[in-house]
């Protein structure tokens, strides 16, 4: 019979761990229990192994079933073998896709009732977010007051939308220090920069003068306001048309090492978009603007632009440059280019899917353009409007 030292020794022993008291007599008594440790010790690591192998297995069971489970909720089908009428289950639904939505200049002589129109229609497109490329306001004004009305306007205008919108400021929204600090106070930075799945959104203030020189700007145009209201022809041949800087825009020094900054430090983004008002591209001599481009470095971007109140379209070193339409602006009545239209950008690996869609043909479920929109014109320069 066993005593109670024994048991207990021996209930060590199937632990695999010996009791540091036993005293040994014999070389032959230490063999033996070595022996017997070795093969506990043994057993105790394979059954630890086998769990660890039971435990990966479930993983790897349980991740296929999950996969199949996944893909059996996407799409579902009782026909059974090869044949099937459809060509093809690979589904364009890759989970880096997204799209999002453009709308242009609305002032400089905005058409009532086309702006609201486009903000039901982009509701019925659901795009993810919605950007715009300037000129919110018209913008005239000196008065805080009257301007921070203009912009009450257009934020209840915007809040419709289903998505959230960017704003740009184009030269109706930030001409002249008052205009420029409304902007600021209500919304912060006039350039900015953001990152939504991966993809880099710059947003450009092409208004970006030297304070001295915004200030002649801001006069001459304020004049050639005043004239055109009285006399149109001769509006035209006055000094603010004569500048530059009213076609093309100006990038300063500190905004363009801002994005080059913002690029640098997103290096592997999977494209890069950058809007503005005026095409500040179009002036070969805008350095600042060329150094934003070089930092991107490749042809894994594209502009849009708007300001001229026509579609136009150029590419450049396998970039797209996209000048964009009105969505109610101010129309030419013969260029067949001036259309009020969206724009419907669809991000995926590789190059981006642009599609422009123009209001009067975006119709809802009942065939028809929402809000009483099949009384607009969409298009001045064309027979239907007449």
């Amino acid at each position: 019979m066993r005593s109670a030292g024994s048991n207990k020794r021996a209930a060590q022993l199937r632990q695999g761990r010996p009791e540091r008291s036993i005293k040994w007599s014999s070389r032959r008594s230490r063999n033996k229990f070595a022996s017997r440790y070795a093969t506990l010790n043994l057993g105790t690591q394979l059954k630890q192994y086998r769990t660890y192998v039971l435990v990966l297995v479930g993983l790897i069971i349980l991740n296929g079933c999950s996969t199949r489970s996944n893909q059996t909720d996407v799409f579902q089908h009782s026909e059974v073998g090869s044949i099937t009428p459809w060509n093809g289950e690979q589904f364009d639904n890759s989970p880096g896709k997204f799209t999002f939505a453009i709308f242009t200049d609305l002032t400089g002589g905005e058409r009532e009732g086309i702006f609201d129109v486009a903000i039901s229609q982009l509701s019925l497109l659901r795009p993810e977010l919605i950007l715009s490329v300037g000129d919110l306001i018209e913008g005239e004004s000196q008065n805080p007051d009257s301007l921070a009305q203009e912009w009450d306007i257009f934020d209840r205008r915007a809040e419709r939308a289903t998505a959230p919108v960017f704003y740009t400021g184009g030269n109706h929204d930030l001409t002249g220090q008052v205009l420029r600090e409304v902007w600021m106070e209500r919304y912060g930075r006039r350039y900015y920069h953001f990152v939504y799945k991966g993809v880099l959104f710059l947003i450009l203030d092409t208004e970006d003068h030297p304070l001295a020189r915004m200030e002649e700007i801001q006069q001459a145009r304020t004049a050639a306001i005043a004239m055109a209201a009285v006399d149109p022809d001769s509006s035209s041949k006055m000094e603010y048309y004569q500048m530059h800087e009213r076609v093309t825009g100006q990038i300063g020094a500190e905004q363009a090492e801002y994005f080059t900054r913002v690029i640098g430090e997103n290096p592997d983004v999977r494209w890069t978009f950058l809007l503005m008002h005026k095409p500040v591209w179009l002036n070969n001599d805008d350095a600042e603007f060329e150094s934003i481009i070089s930092a991107v470095g490749d042809n894994h971007f594209t502009v849009f632009n708007g300001h001229f109140h026509r579609y136009a379209y150029e590419e450049r070193n396998g970039a797209d440059f996209i000048m964009l339409g009105t969505t109610g602006g101010g129309q030419s009545l013969t260029n067949p280019m001036a259309f009020d239209h969206i724009t419907l950008v669809t991000v995926d690996e590789g190059k981006p899917s642009i599609a422009n869609l123009r209001l009067d043909g975006i119709l809802d479920k009942t065939g028809s353009i929402g809000l009483d929109g099949d009384s607009l014109c969409f298009q001045m320069s064309s027979i239907l409007c007449y």
